[in-house]
């Protein structure tokens, strides 16, 4: 199967993106790091993908869907998703999506709508573990006491987005 990759600039930073024919299965922050093709092989071990660094349309539709969410302009995201993981990961990044623009919960309370207390370092690895940012808002998760917690992308992300969500919540409601 082929993943088309591309970069996208954001006010975060550059973020690099990928789609396979079915959605979009990566979206991850850049930084420093060029993500080689042999790096993609192996955060994609599991599977046999040839990558190739190429904008298809689903990749025009996720830049054009950031850069609004970005300006305040979108609340969700229409893209199909494709999550590559064990089942309990995509149990868990399914569960993310039931997590509300502008809202947060915490990790504690995320093992408790997936019907397991006990699970909750597992729910906070497969956060971590989570290859589709933003789009599958882990960013939402906070520790019980309200504080900000583990963000691949680093807190300072995580800080921004849920204070961009915040604020266009409150001028979304202001409107309608």
């Amino acid at each position: 199967m082929q993943i088309d990759l591309c970069y996208i600039e954001s006010p975060l930073g550059k973020i690099v993106a990928g789609a396979d024919p079915s959605g979009i299965c990566l979206l991850e922050f850049a930084d420093e790091n060029n993500y080689s093709i042999e790096e993609l092989n192996f955060r994609f071990k599991t599977y046999s993908f040839e990558f190739h660094y190429k904008v298809s349309d689903l990749l025009n539709q996720l830049s054009s869907e950031l850069n609004e969410y970005f300006l305040g302009h979108r609340k969700s995201f229409t893209l199909p998703l494709s999550l590559y993981g064990t089942d309990f990961q995509k149990k868990v990044w399914n569960e993310l999506l039931n997590i509300s623009f502008g809202t947060t919960c915490s990790y504690q309370q995320q093992a408790l709508r997936l019907g397991n207390l006990s699970a909750i370092r597992a729910v906070a690895h497969a956060n971590g573990t989570n290859k589709i940012a933003i789009l599958v808002p882990c960013h939402r998760v906070i520790g019980s006491d309200g504080n900000l917690t583990g963000y691949a992308g680093g807190l300072w992300r995580k800080k921004f987005l849920l204070e961009l969500e915040q604020t266009n919540s409150k001028q979304l409601k202001l409107f309608s």
